[in-house]
């Protein structure tokens, strides 16, 4: 069975920076002056987090970037990679689709609604998308019913299902 050995260390730090980012783009949405972003034609940090697509059912966007980050930063730790309940790992695959499907509606707004990007907000997009990345290509590894059913020598345990 392949073992995942850089994947679990990538998958958390890109889960604290975008925790990090999402906890200043917060504040940053409550406070717009303490924003620091390049302001030009093209890029406007400000303009897209003051902007009514900032806001999703009343709710800042960057808030919902918090409520992606916290589960996901405690399903991307490397004892939750270890782990042999398959509900763990389809878990960080469905959220991490999630973040995606999230992360397209927010650049379309960006890119044809706000007519603006936001540097730091792209930023986060990247962590997303490199995230789901990485889960999407390891899922099947760790969605093999007979992945995590080994003793601590990788022999099969006796009661482990024969994996396909």
């Amino acid at each position: 069975m392949p073992t995942l050995r850089w994947q679990p260390i990538t998958t958390l730090l890109l889960c604290i920076y975008g925790f990090g980012a999402s906890v200043y783009l917060t504040f940053t949405h409550y406070e717009p002056k303490a924003l620091a972003c390049v302001s030009n034609a093209t890029f406007n940090c400000e303009k897209v987090t003051q902007s009514a697509q900032s806001v999703i059912f009343g709710i800042p966007v960057a808030i919902l970037g918090l409520v992606f980050f916290v589960p996901m930063l405690l399903l991307c730790l490397p004892a939750a990679w270890r782990a042999a309940d398959r509900r763990i790992h389809l878990a960080r695959l469905v959220l991490s689709v999630t973040g995606v499907a999230m992360i397209i509606y927010l650049i379309i707004a960006e890119l044809f609604l706000i007519k603006a990007i936001c540097l730091w907000c792209s930023s986060v997009h990247i962590a997303t998308f490199v995230l789901f990345v990485i889960i999407a290509t390891a899922s099947p590894i760790v969605l093999d019913p007979g992945y995590g059913n080994v003793d601590a020598g990788g022999e099969a345990l006796a009661d482990a299902e024969p994996s396909s």
